[in-house]
């Protein structure tokens, strides 16, 4: 079954086309003024559909080439994103140029912001090719590197032309990629919609277990779920902050750890326990819904405890780095009951009894 969910925001309105054999079709996709397409991919995901893409965008007439970048988080830097340019600049390709993003969160963050800046700015297509990029990270414009210092911390709002889900690919995928990116599908529940927290919980075990329906159902609902708040707030002026609950954690621990150790999903899966248990001692959130965000979290396979890393200065330097904090102080997005989210500080008190709590040596 195919679905369309339809993102309108000041940037762009593109459609996202969600279900099996998009890969066959990305053709259908690509206006029909572009000069030349450019894949940005990593040599895993080259391998396992690189010539399937290539034989669909060769039906277009265009020239096709594509540039492999390593693979994983820690290579989601200035000088990975240097080989996308000087593909794109080796190649001498012009402002309509398309970029084509086949990969997870990595490759579509670096080949989007490599597409926002090139020529100041020429057209991407998202085809993200894991389950937390097709829920979360290829919706929305968010296009970034990393930086030792802080994740995601160099980077613009750039919308794609289009998202092209292929829910078949996620066949292909480690246990621990399923994990990561149902972190990002109980998020929504968590932030918006109580009764879809609820079906999280009762069917955790189909959605690890890749019931393509359940997985189809997952896919949808937060695809309609990102681009209801990307419409409204495409800047993060507000709303969209909502969609960083648990992050502020997740970002200290891929930082503190070094990028690549944890999955970003398996770090949000485990945020967000700590922002529910943040949540309870700042919100009043009741100790029985903190104990069901613990319970899905383990339930969908993602860690429910944080790594130590350096000792309370060290989380509290590596947070007041995120992209939220004002002035030095710490934002967190909390919740007062499920379904409903807000952003704001917390007493540092509060924060350290969280971490003391929620972090272990081995973790």
């Amino acid at each position: 079954m195919n679905n369309t969910v339809n993102v309108s925001t000041p940037g762009g309105e593109y459609p996202i086309h969600i279900g099996p054999g998009r890969l066959d079709r990305i053709s259908e996709s690509v206006p029909g003024d572009a000069t030349s397409l450019v894949i940005v991919t990593n040599p895993t995901v080259d391998n396992l559909y690189g010539n399937r893409v290539r034989q669909a965008l060769a039906t277009t007439g265009k020239t096709v080439t594509t540039v492999c970048v390593p693979d994983g988080e820690q290579y989601k830097d200035w000088q990975t994103l240097n080989l996308i340019f000087d593909h794109l600049l080796g190649h001498q390709l012009d402002r309509r140029a398309v970029i084509v993003a086949l990969g997870g969160g990595v490759v579509g963050d670096m080949a989007g912001f490599a597409a926002a800046v090139y020529m100041r700015g020429i057209r991407f297509i998202q085809v993200p090719t894991t389950l937390l990029a097709q829920v979360d990270s290829s919706v929305g414009g968010k296009t970034a590197v990393n930086h030792p210092l802080g994740k995601n911390m160099i980077g613009a709002f750039y919308q794609p032309i289009s998202v092209e889900i292929d829910t078949t690919v996620l066949e292909s995928l480690p246990d621990r990629e399923i994990s990561a990116g149902l972190a990002e599908v109980v998020k929504y529940g968590l932030i918006m919609d109580a009764p879809f927290f609820g079906w999280c919980q009762q069917h955790a075990a189909g959605l690890r277990a890749r019931d393509p329906e359940l997985l189809a159902t997952a896919i949808g609902r937060s695809c309609e779920f990102k681009a209801k708040v990307v419409s409204a707030d495409e800047r993060e002026a507000g709303l969209r902050a909502i969609l960083n609950l648990g992050h502020t954690f997740a970002h200290a621990i891929e930082a503190g750890l070094g990028y690549g150790q944890w999955l970003h999903g398996e770090a949000v899966g485990c945020g967000l326990v700590m922002a529910a248990a943040l949540s309870e001692r700042t919100l009043g959130l009741p100790t029985s819904d903190v104990t069901q965000v613990r319970d899905v979290v383990q339930a969908i396979g993602c860690p429910t405890r944080a790594p130590r890393l350096l000792g309370v200065d060290q989380w509290l330097s590596l947070m007041r780095s995120d992209k939220k904090a004002e002035a030095g102080e710490i934002k967190f997005v909390l919740m007062p009951q499920i379904g409903q989210a807000t952003v704001g500080a917390a007493d540092t008190a509060d924060v350290v009894d969280v971490l003391d709590a929620l972090t272990v040596e081995d973790a």
